[in-house]
């Protein structure tokens, strides 16, 4: 049996921009959220990985709960404090067809 909540769900998932939006958010969610549990894991207040990367406790808040904007270096400066490194993967998009200027070549994963 569906629910009401995931009935309405389904029918706003059908409008392409709003499910656009939704699985970005989805997505800027996710790297907070691994962030965190990479500072939880470390046992480290929010103040303590702020002073270990050389930034403000606001500023790791903002990453963990609302990460947007965030440049590659902040991200590493993060990551070396947590005794982590980044890593940056492309991955096609589902529906996605490959155009002229998109190349058929294989994904490629670089750690800093």
């Amino acid at each position: 049996m569906t629910s009401r909540w995931k009935r309405f769900y389904e029918k706003q998932m059908e409008d392409g921009k709003l499910r656009g939006l939704v699985e970005t958010e989805l997505q800027n969610l996710q790297l907070g959220v691994q962030i965190a549990k990479l500072r939880a894991a470390e046992n480290l207040s929010q103040t303590k990985l702020a002073a270990r990367a050389e930034m403000s406790a606001p500023k790791i808040s903002a990453m963990e709960n609302e990460p947007r904007n965030l440049t590659i270096g902040t991200l590493i400066r993060v990551a070396h404090a947590l005794g982590s490194r980044v890593e940056i993967k492309l991955v096609r998009r589902k529906g996605a067809k490959l155009g002229r200027r998109n190349g058929g070549g294989k994904a490629r994963t670089r750690s800093v």
